[in-house]
């Protein structure tokens, strides 16, 4: 007799409560045969506690006969049945219970719900049976003394299903992430497109990457190097990115809009980044073009290295290296008159004739920009006269001077980028 009671038949002494180190050392503290007093109680027990998460838990306030609290009603039922299970063989696989837990952990994140109010269910539920298995042993139908490891057990099982429902809610997050990084590259593929694509592909494919259709689309690209996704750069949600490959690429939804150009250089800060132009939704490879024509010619020192480059600053620049065959031709039809001056000179020369040329041929302006007096100025204006003649005076030979001179400086700058990097 246990306090008048009657001692469950086939029971011992309980053993005092085992460390919970040992996953199954909780459930060896029972005494023989209580597995059977405490089944038949499983029924009411699991009514009372799917009662108690309908009415007290407001996302699961939902008709008994709604197919997902049916879900719910199994998995009391399965927890219930598997704490009884191993509390009769502790070291029994219980493994059904944890793929049952796996399963509605994979459910709450296929409907879209956190796991907060499962994980509260399930503390709701524990709170539950212990009271009720406390109400057993205030009616002598259970030993007072198995409630030390009752109440170890009871929580030890509890963790073990967050654990389960858990691993479940994230592998489903996880391959959900997955699926949709993978239609979301693929419609960064169909965006950049050449040929383009029919506006119903693009359509169909942005819906299942939950990416809203803009009107008007710009491609930024940058030469990041292919890393581990848990270090590349993060964008806005509404950006659609490629890390993965060279060079990286970002489809920007209407960029003219406010605030666009400061998310795009805050999010690649520290990159050497460029925008191509803004286009309609089916000219995304136009954009992606420039901006792959335009990040070359940065990395080459003729564009800008540093910052976020704009395409839209830089269409002459761009214009004119689409075919540097023809810079090279142009500089031999209109500045071969400098070849017949020594260096240094001849640079001196080309840069002061540019800078008369982009002056409106003010001496004292060209003076102004180059340091120099305005004598010095006159004197080499002189001399490009006489190299030159009538044709330094031909607006439309001087337009075709301005383009040779600043392809050549603009080479310039690039060699003087390549030397900096070999002494570096």
């Amino acid at each position: 007799m246990v306090n008048g009671a009657p001692r469950p038949r086939g029971a011992t002494a309980a053993a005092p409560p085992a460390s919970s180190a040992e996953p199954q050392s909780a459930f060896r503290a029972f005494p023989a045969g209580l597995h059977d007093h405490v089944r038949p109680y499983l029924a009411d027990i699991t009514e009372e506690v799917v009662q108690a998460i309908r009415t007290q838990i407001p996302e699961y306030a939902r008709p008994m006969d709604d197919t997902y609290m049916h879900v719910v009603n199994r998995g009391v039922e399965q927890a219930l049945k598997g704490f009884v299970a191993r509390m009769a063989h502790p070291d029994t696989d219980w493994e059904s219970v944890k793929a049952t837990y796996q399963h509605i952990g994979r459910g709450e994140a296929d409907e879209g719900r956190s796991l907060d109010s499962f994980q509260s269910a399930l503390r709701l539920g524990a709170r539950v049976t212990w009271r009720r298995v406390n109400a057993l042993v205030d009616a002598e139908l259970l030993p007072r003394q198995v409630l030390a490891a009752f109440g170890e057990a009871l929580f030890l099982h509890l963790d073990e299903m967050a654990a389960a429902t858990t691993a479940g809610y994230t592998e489903a997050r996880l391959h959900a992430a997955g699926e949709l990084q993978q239609r979301r590259a693929r419609l960064i593929d169909l965006l950049t497109a050449d040929p383009p694509v029919s506006a119903e592909a693009i359509a169909g494919l942005a819906q299942a990457a939950q990416w809203p259709v803009p009107s008007e689309v710009a491609v930024v690209v940058t030469d990041h190097a292919p890393a581990p996704e848990d270090v590349r750069p993060i964008v806005p949600p509404e950006f659609l990115a490629r890390f993965d490959e060279r060079p990286g690429r970002v489809v920007v939804p209407d960029p003219e809009g406010p605030g666009r150009a400061r998310a795009i250089a805050g999010a690649l800060q520290g990159l050497r980044a460029v925008i191509g132009p803004t286009v309609a939704l089916h000219e995304g490879a136009r954009s992606l073009r420039w901006a792959q024509d335009a990040l070359e010619l940065s990395q080459r020192g003729i564009l800008p290295e540093r910052g976020l480059l704009r395409c839209a600053d830089h269409l002459a620049t761009l214009l004119l290296f689409q075919d540097e065959s023809l810079i090279d031709a142009l500089v031999r039809r209109h500045l071969l008159p400098l070849d017949a001056v020594r260096s240094p000179q001849r640079e001196r020369l080309a840069e002061t004739l540019l800078r008369w040329l982009r002056c409106g041929h003010n001496a004292s302006e060209v003076a102004h920009r180059l340091a120099v007096h305005p004598q010095t100025v006159r004197y080499r204006l002189r001399q490009l006269d006489e190299a030159f003649g009538d044709r330094l005076h031909d607006p439309v030979a001087q337009f075709q001077m301005q383009l040779a001179l600043h392809a050549v400086s603009l080479r310039r700058a690039e060699a003087g980028v390549s030397l900096s990097r070999r002494r570096g």
